[in-house]
């Protein structure tokens, strides 16, 4: 699928992308999490690496001053970016980090049901029996790629099964879209908002489900992944912008386009590979690029976004600032490209 851009473009805002986030002051959590992922998939298709040397130095540095002791699903996020570290210097001590992580999820993380993870934020019971679509990419797809790793066929199916049970929370089976979040105890969504970045962290990470784990045909579990995919992506071109963005809640006129959603969906559309997909990848692309200041911040990006209370929670969520996982989303997007 041909996507028309300039590539020498593309490589010139990633690097400058890549470069203003790693001179943020970020925390070892969710927002450093996802902006770090998104270098090393620059990293991965640009080959360059500065990009690399610059992650490894700060995550040593972050070593040395000292890290949380206790983690969350949020601050596992972190993990993505140190499976490429381990890959790519053998060190140890990143997959003793790694494993830490892992066995909080397996073992230590709140769980519902069927064994779902309850969305944490804190080392509090911040949101008991509450899943959020933010989950699949802080732990689900962490989870996944550090299981096909191992080879570790429990880990792939907890993986899977977490999919699978948010698919079954949050996607509203009609329209195709999804709720920010679920929560157990009231058997309800809560706001009942289609949030922007929900819908980006479930299609893009879907989308990675389907390119990452070998013979996925032989997951039933993979089944209700692929087809949920396909629903929800078919319902978000029907609500693309006339700039090729998408909105922080994605049916209301009234809310604004947010940049962060838009990489995340337009990524999880060139993952997927849809030949029907690339006008709206096309769009996307034309919209995004306005977005990226000379300097290398991402613009209209929301801040961190809890379940709000009503359509104006979501709607008055500041953007004027630099996030982590603004930088990242759109770095994942420009490099799914390349």
């Amino acid at each position: 699928m041909m996507i028309d851009f300039n590539r020498t473009q593309i490589e010139e805002m990633i690097d400058r992308i890549v470069k203003r986030t790693m001179e943020m002051d970020m925390a070892w959590n969710w927002q450093c999490g996802v902006a770090y992922y998104g270098v090393c998939r620059a990293y991965e298709k640009t080959k360059k690496e500065e990009y690399l040397e610059l992650l490894k130095s700060r995550i040593d540095e972050f070593i040395c001053l000292g890290i949380p002791e206790q983690w969350t699903v949020n601050s596992c996020a972190m993990g993505h970016c140190l499976i490429n570290l381990y890959d790519a210097t053998g060190d140890e001590g990143y997959w003793e980090l790694l494993k830490s992580k892992i066995g909080y999820l397996k073992n230590e993380a709140p769980r519902f049901g069927d064994a779902v993870l309850q969305h944490t934020v804190s080392t509090g019971n911040d949101f008991p029996e509450q899943c959020w679509a933010d989950t699949l990419f802080m732990a689900a797809y962490f989870m996944l790629r550090m299981g096909v790793k191992e080879g570790n066929e429990d880990l792939i199916n907890d993986a899977l099964n977490q999919y699978y049970w948010h698919i079954k929370y949050l996607q509203n089976k009609d329209s195709g879209l999804w709720y920010h979040g679920y929560n157990n105890k009231t058997k309800d969504h809560m706001s009942g908002i289609y949030w922007g970045r929900a819908n980006a962290w479930a299609a893009y990470t879907m989308a990675c489900v389907g390119k990452f784990l070998p013979e996925n045909y032989l997951y039933p579990q993979y089944m209700d992944i692929s087809g949920a995919l396909d629903e929800q992506l078919t319902a978000l071109k029907g609500i693309q912008t006339k700039h090729g963005l998408w909105r922080t809640i994605l049916d209301d006129s009234e809310s604004y386009e947010e940049v962060s959603a838009s990489c995340g969906i337009s990524a999880a559309m060139v993952v997927k590979g849809n030949i029907f997909h690339k006008k709206y990848i096309q769009r996307a692309l034309d919209g995004i690029i306005p977005q990226i200041a000379s300097s290398g911040k991402v613009m209209n990006v929301s801040a961190g976004t809890a379940v709000m209370r009503d359509r104006d929670g979501y709607r008055k969520i500041t953007r004027d600032w630099i996030q982590g996982w603004g930088q990242g989303l759109a770095l994942a997007f420009f490099s799914e490209l390349l």
